[in-house]
């Protein structure tokens, strides 16, 4: 058996090695790894070779959203057995310390989390992982979808920070990836009215087919007017608004638009300095949280896709193989082809 994994080495170094295969711990399972989402992070870590402190410094093997077939247990496993179909919670926090002892585990100063460096993520064909953070997927719900439940987590986690219930509106800017698992968990958790912005047509062309009540094309007006026409779609400012995009205006934008007492939540990742309108925010009592990652999620990701409450099939548009790792990514990195999820199957 061979372990092929694609190894990020610097910027825009990307290449196809065999890896030796890992050993199981007692309380590990050892991966056949099937199926790998290629992340924004992970084409951002190839394209610029680091997230804000986190520096790609030595090869790298890339991916995080990820299913697979347990392949062999450790001694002290006793919930999984070879055969059973996983996802793959990426980080493994060190459960000792004060954010894991009070369940914010992601928050957890020495987590390990796939394929942020320097640790080694699972776009390979075989891998080892805390059994602990492998869930088992029931026989209807596909490794594809598995592997989704990773972005739709931070959906989920994104929703539960904004205080998303029955009867609230919500804005969402940006209709990537992560801003359309926004809406689909949003929807699920009873929001009213969900409104999702965007500077392409043909996203937000995929928001609406997935359930968004009002969609709007960003333009070069500013982010007042946007503000008003929004409030107009909504009958009124919105309540909650989620912010995936990362950049300045769209975080601006959020600012105005949202309702005087509500909630603002930071999901998107851009500069690491930007310029908001704070007076306004403080004087209007808007509330700005950020997110990182997710805790606690990945059972109600589980639960939202084995009911049927969230359908993330259609998010994936274009299917690869391991050994085409490179065009994957590329694809990724384009959006060519209308490309939202790009999935790499790691079968051999």
């Amino acid at each position: 058996m061979e372990n092929l994994s694609a190894v990020l080495h610097c910027t825009n170094d990307l290449r196809l090695e065999n890896r030796p295969i890992p050993q199981p711990g007692p309380k590990d399972v050892l991966i056949r790894m099937q199926e790998v989402g290629i992340c924004g992070s992970d084409v951002h870590y190839w394209t610029k070779g680091c997230i804000g402190d986190f520096v790609v410094k030595a090869p790298m093997v890339l991916g995080h959203e990820a299913s697979g077939i347990v392949h062999e247990v450790g001694e002290r496993v006793t919930h999984l057995k070879k055969g059973d179909r996983v996802a793959i919670e990426p980080g493994v926090p060190c459960s000792l310390c004060d954010f894991c002892k009070n369940g914010q585990y992601n928050l957890c100063g020495d987590i390990f989390f796939c394929a942020t460096p320097p640790d080694h993520g699972n776009l390979c064909r075989f891998y080892t992982h805390a059994a602990d953070f492998c869930y088992k997927l029931p026989d209807h719900v596909s490794l594809e979808e598995g592997a989704l439940l990773e972005p739709l987590s931070v959906g989920v986690h994104a929703c539960r920070r904004a205080g998303v219930a029955i009867g609230k509106t919500v804005l969402i800017c940006g209709a990537g990836p992560i801003g359309l698992v926004c809406l689909l968990t949003a929807k699920a958790m009873g929001a009213s009215s969900v409104l999702i912005t965007d500077i392409s047509a043909s996203r937000l062309e995929v928001a609406k087919n997935l359930g968004a009540d009002h969609t709007l094309l960003v333009g070069k007006d500013d982010e007042q007017t946007l503000a008003s026409q929004i409030g107009s779609k909504l009958g009124g400012q919105p309540s909650i608004t989620i912010e995936c995009s990362g950049a300045e205006s769209s975080i601006r934008l959020g600012i105005f638009a949202t309702k005087s007492g509500g909630v603002l939540v930071l999901v998107g990742l851009g500069p690491a300095e930007i310029k908001i309108p704070i007076v306004n925010a403080a004087t209007r009592e808007v509330d700005i949280r950020g997110i990182f990652r997710y805790a606690n999620c990945y059972p109600i990701a589980l639960d939202l896709v084995a009911s049927g409450r969230v359908n993330v099939k259609p998010l994936i548009t274009h299917r690869f193989k391991l050994e085409e790792s490179l065009a994957a990514f590329e694809t990724a990195r384009t959006g060519a082809g209308g490309a939202i999820k790009v999935m790499i199957s790691c079968k051999d």
